[in-house]
């Protein structure tokens, strides 16, 4: 079971131009800045930039699936298909993350929050 698409990471190459155009859009300020991401909140959604993306085999925006076991949702997505783009790891504080392909070639991307 999911709880739905709360995050999209954005691979980007010039992390400062890619923040002023989502400041721009958002009209908010972000709530991480740091030089291998920035994230911003809006409207319920988390949207990050990461300026590594490209090199982890991002070719564009990756929708996140938050979910409570990404081991298992990861293992049943390989099952049906899916080939694994990068591996569960953890971003920070608990953080799990990882992120697949599907058939035609769509990423999709798996999400845990640590235990509240």
């Amino acid at each position: 079971m999911t709880a739905g698409l709360k995050t999209i990471i954005y691979p980007v190459k010039d992390l400062a131009r890619a923040k002023s155009l989502f400041s721009a859009l958002l009209e908010v300020e972000p709530y991480a800045d740091a030089p291998y991401y920035v994230g911003f909140k809006d409207a319920g959604q988390d949207v990050g930039l990461d300026p590594n993306g490209h090199a982890k085999g991002l070719t564009g925006p990756v929708p996140y699936w938050h979910v409570d076991d990404i081991r298992g949702r990861l293992a049943a997505l390989v099952e049906a298909g899916a080939e694994v783009v990068q591996d569960v790891q953890d971003v920070g504080n608990g953080r799990l993350i990882a992120s697949l392909k599907d058939a035609d070639g769509n990423l999709v991307g798996l999400l845990q929050d640590p235990p509240a």
